[in-house]
């Protein structure tokens, strides 16, 4: 069977709200407050699959984790004031405990730049405890006041990951920065998500940051979503809060610090990026299941009994192997019904067993990302199923940067790249020169969202779209969720 991505691609809106309803993943609309959805049992053990997997690599590169309170006073808040001016019309506020109204009010966490700072000022003295790096796993609220959608924008991101570090130079906050991108760079290549990195332009920074960079991917529909950040925070934040160290020379200073942070959108992602018209298609390497077996019934009783106990058999042999599998034996179900959920699920792998596998001693596979089926021995089982989880990673990490790429466009005429954007979305890159206004400019005429400039060097032979002076990179336009 041909599997088609039209549906995913032309209606990814009613695809996406149908893959988190029918799926069980995520249940968004109901739950009577706008903004807010709710983790069904499927979808959150992806989700922690999903965290498991950052923050393995954070631990492995010095971060410690912590769990900070919810709430933080407004006085603290707007300790910085480029920052509480960045997230004023956003923040959710507590004025009543019981029937009392409160001294002062508190913010619902929209991050936590300020309140690990006031706490850092308290616990580190010296450059010897530096570098500090610190991480927590948490809700934010932000009163979005945009069209709310599930996982992509909410009132409540419930996967909020965000990291804080201090650092005693700029410098040594730069390299930290670096070593940030690493880390994401090897989070989303394990989930298989395509990406471009960009640092953001100075109007589009993070509130309180000297720098931003960012990773972006290309939805189904060709939007562009934000799926990670890293901010250089400087001194902003240490001077705005007087949080001083004592450096290697013996002088008093300010430590220079930076923040990033991953949240429900790399979930999103996961689940559109590697769909097709039959659902999503999880990467083996989060799938809360790699395997589903389904058995097919037999014309009697007893029959019936040796394909359950020889499925029990082969499932036993995959936990006893890692391979997470769960066996499916609704008998109010048949199995083509059981093809389609669990193919709406996303499971990487489906074994069928009937009585012809248990008589040939065999297993029947069928792959989700390919509909392929094989017919394998018992004997080598372990080995194939491995083999095949293997090569569908793979075949999705390549099928999703094959997607990406071709929606990144060039052009050097600002008229075509906003016909370019306006037919088919996607990622343009434009020639430069550098400046903010001609930057602001581009934005302007194409009504579209500038996404930044590449981290690395990008020599360009063309003259800026706007200015005509000679270009200096590519300025990167799309439109955005």
């Amino acid at each position: 069977m041909q599997l088609t991505r039209e549906k995913w691609s032309k209606n990814f809106s009613e695809w996406f709200d149908w893959v988190l309803r029918e799926g069980e993943f995520y249940d968004y609309g109901r739950y009577p407050i706008k903004g807010m959805g709710v983790w069904m049992p499927y979808g959150f053990k992806l989700r922690q699959n999903v965290i498991n997997l950052i923050r393995k690599l954070l631990d492995l590169t010095g971060h410690e984790e912590v769990l900070f309170p919810l709430l933080i006073p407004e006085d603290l808040l707007r300790r910085e004031s480029t920052h509480i001016k960045g997230f004023e019309g956003e923040v959710f506020w507590v004025t009543k405990g019981g029937d009392e109204d409160l001294d002062i009010r508190l913010a619902l966490r929209p991050t936590s730049e300020v309140a690990i700072t006031w706490m850092e000022n308290l616990w580190i003295k010296s450059y010897k405890q530096l570098p500090k790096k610190y991480y927590q796993i948490v809700s934010v609220f932000r009163y979005e006041t945009k069209a709310t959608r599930p996982m992509i924008r909410l009132r409540e991101i419930t996967t909020f990951k965000e990291a804080h570090t201090v650092h005693e130079t700029y410098e040594d906050a730069q390299k930290q920065v670096e070593e940030a991108i690493e880390i994401y760079k090897k989070f989303f290549d394990e989930i298989g998500i395509p990406y471009v990195i960009s640092e953001r332009p100075e109007w589009d920074r993070f509130a309180g940051a000297l720098h931003t960079y960012a990773f972006d991917t290309i939805m189904p529909d060709g939007r562009v979503m934000q799926i990670g950040t890293v901010h250089h925070l400087g001194q902003n934040f240490s001077k705005a809060l007087d949080f001083k160290i004592q450096k290697r020379d013996g002088s008093l200073d300010y430590p220079h610090q930076t923040s990033y942070g991953i949240s429900d959108r790399a979930i999103a992602s996961v689940i559109s990026i590697h769909g097709d018209d039959h659902g999503p298609v999880l990467p083996p390497s989060v799938s809360p299941y790699k395997v589903v077996l389904i058995p097919i019934p037999a014309k009697s009783e007893d029959e019936n009994k040796r394909v359950l106990e020889y499925l029990q058999e082969i499932y036993e042999i995959l936990i006893k192997n890692n391979i997470s599998s769960i066996i499916d034996y609704d008998p109010e179900k048949t199995p083509g019904e059981k093809y389609y959920i669990w193919e709406l699920k996303g499971v990487p792998i489906r074994i069928e067993i009937g009585p012809r596998e248990v008589s040939s001693n065999t297993v029947f596979i069928k792959r989700r990302d390919n509909l392929e089926s094989y017919k394998v021995k018992k004997d080598e089982l372990i080995i194939r199923i491995n083999e095949i989880l293997n090569d569908i990673q793979e075949n999705l990490r390549k099928r999703a940067w094959e997607f990406m790429n071709s929606k990144i466009k060039y052009s050097n005429d600002i008229n075509e790249a906003k016909k370019i954007i306006e037919k088919e979305l996607g990622i343009v890159e434009v020639p430069w020169c550098g400046k903010n206004e001609c930057g602001l400019k581009i934005e302007e005429l194409t009504d579209t969202r500038v996404l930044g400039y590449p981290i690395e060097e990008r020599r360009v032979n063309d003259k800026c779209v706007i200015c005509k002076m000679n270009a200096k990179t590519v300025l990167r336009i799309a439109k955005t969720y």
